[in-house]
């Protein structure tokens, strides 16, 4: 299992890469975000698409497909742990809670580009570095 940061989803609708990963692995890992990782990553892709000119129509369908690929989780599955994520966060980036709460109560790594989440308590894996992990992982089950 994996919880996947909002900047993850971005990436892999923008980029080949990230979009492949999931691909390539979602038959042996659960990759799993909560529902606001969504919402963020569909408030900011319009910004960034209309920096770099890009159309949004494809890009918003592009997020909403990466739902068979990634599976949300609802607030209810990790509230009991806002406290503890708000206080490891605290002085980055509070409002990436819902990320670290639902990797604490799932006892799960993260899968970001965010460094506010390095050093909280929980493993944190870069794209760069992930395929360690999921492969790592396909060993372990089978």
């Amino acid at each position: 299992m994996l919880v996947l940061d909002a900047n993850i989803l971005i990436r892999a609708v923008l980029g080949s890469r990230v979009l492949s990963l999931l691909r390539k692995y979602a038959a042996q890992i659960e990759f799993i975000a909560p529902e606001v990782a969504f919402e963020e990553a569909r408030e900011h892709l319009p910004g960034i698409l209309n920096a770099h000119g890009i159309a949004g129509d494809h890009a918003l369908a592009a997020l909403a497909s990466l739902m068979r690929l990634v599976q949300t989780v609802d607030a209810d599955a990790y509230s009991s742990f806002e406290a503890i994520a708000r206080e490891r966060l605290r002085r980055r980036d509070e409002d990436d809670w819902p990320v670290l709460a639902l990797a604490l109560a799932l006892e799960c790594p993260i899968w970001t580009e965010d460094t506010d989440f390095f050093g909280c308590g929980v493993a944190t894996w870069t794209t760069d570095r992930i395929e360690l992990y999921l492969t790592g992982a396909r060993r372990r089950d089978a």
